[in-house]
């Protein structure tokens, strides 16, 4: 199996996400970490180079990587804040990189779709991670619905409470990153957190959002900043979905909940229990889906036998898995693996979160 060269920006000592991309990608040899500028501190930078790998190519800043890096790599990983991602992406697409970038991909759509311009022309690579899909259970219960074993989809119910924002550790008020402390046009818990709820459900029902109405709350310790959201969303087939996320809901360190429903059959899937899907059936039967289960497609992503259970940085590691098969593919047939989203994707993500802002700031029912 193919190995692929890798150098990250973004992602060093300090970073949020940057140590679980790192362990995601190295952890079933797809992809090996060449290069790197990992912070602009440079103690920071130097310290994150040998915690990754001695031999990695170290640079103080995004720039000079990018130049000296050509047709050495065979992808960039953007692992920044989200408002720096643009001029990055756009940067790196230039020189013709294969592009990798932590979600969401920046910060509005008239970002995204000077990217899209530049992509248009470059007709190079483009994936965005969202860890989630990465889950056993949530590939299973996506394959169940592409059997149409649900019938006709009726309601999805979603939820990623957690409680950052409201919390106290050690009787302290907890001070997130400096670059969450502002929203801008999409508020920063639509671009933490909603992205990947809308990316759940796009990867599960592949219907398109007609319209939605959203209400948006500040109940934290942080009064200037949005960190609960609620939305009532009609989707393309009379689907429907109910969405809460928030930052300010106590006992949740992260209670992302996936429940639909259809003709047939229903489902939920629990992150806190990720290895369980529940089924439902007409007949009064629920159904436990796990790793052992006969018959079951989820069990490719067997790292050791079902039992043991696996977790977030191993569905981490399935969606590193799906984009090493993505680069490869792309580059005889330029279409991305079905698990992996692109900037046609992102675009609609940024559509729906501007459209919940609208309609929060309105308090009116907004049109897609």
């Amino acid at each position: 199996m193919q190995t692929l060269s890798l150098a990250f920006i973004g992602g060093g000592i300090g970073s949020a996400i940057g140590y679980t991309h790192f362990i995601a990608s190295q952890m079933d040899s797809r992809f090996k970490l060449k290069a790197g500028c990992f912070s602009k501190d440079f103690a920071a930078n130097k310290k994150s180079a040998s915690l990754f790998g001695g031999d990695i190519r170290l640079y103080s800043n995004y720039e000079s990587l990018l130049l000296n890096e050509v047709g050495k790599i065979d992808a960039i990983c953007i692992l920044t804040p989200t408002p720096s991602h643009k001029d990055i992406i756009c940067r790196a697409l230039e020189l013709n990189y294969y592009v990798i970038c932590e979600k969401t991909l920046c910060t509005n759509l008239k970002e995204a779709l000077q990217i899209k311009k530049i992509l248009d022309v470059k007709r190079s690579f483009l994936a965005i991670t969202y860890n989630y899909t990465g889950y056993p259970m949530l590939r299973e219960l996506q394959t169940m619905i592409l059997n149409n074993e649900f019938g006709k989809l009726h309601n999805i119910q979603i939820e990623m409470p957690q409680e950052g924002f409201i919390r106290n550790i050690n009787g302290s008020i907890p001070k997130p990153q400096n670059w969450r402390m502002r929203d801008l046009e999409i508020p920063i818990i639509s671009l933490d957190l909603g992205v990947h709820i809308l990316n759940i459900i796009s990867f599960l029902s592949f219907k398109k959002p007609l319209s939605l109405f959203a209400v948006a709350n500040s109940f934290g310790h942080f009064k200037n900043i949005i960190d609960d959201v609620n939305i009532l969303a009609e989707f393309s087939d009379k689907l429907v979905a109910n969405i809460w996320y928030s930052k300010s809901a106590l006992g949740f360190r992260n209670g992302l909940r996936v429940r639909i429903f259809g003709e047939h059959l229903s489902a939920e899937w629990l992150q806190s229990n990720p290895e369980e899907l529940l089924i439902n059936t007409k007949e009064g039967e629920r159904i436990i889906k796990d790793r052992a289960s006969p018959n079951i497609f989820a069990n490719k992503y067997d790292r050791f036998k079902a039992g043991h259970p696996a977790g977030f940085i191993e569905a981490f590691g399935n969606y590193y898995n799906s984009l090493a098969d993505s680069i490869i593919s792309f580059r005889s047939s330029k279409s991305l693996s079905p698990y992996i989203f692109g900037i046609d994707s992102a675009i609609e993500e940024l559509k729906f979160l501007q459209a919940i802002s609208k309609s929060f700031k309105s308090k009116r029912k907004v049109n897609l």
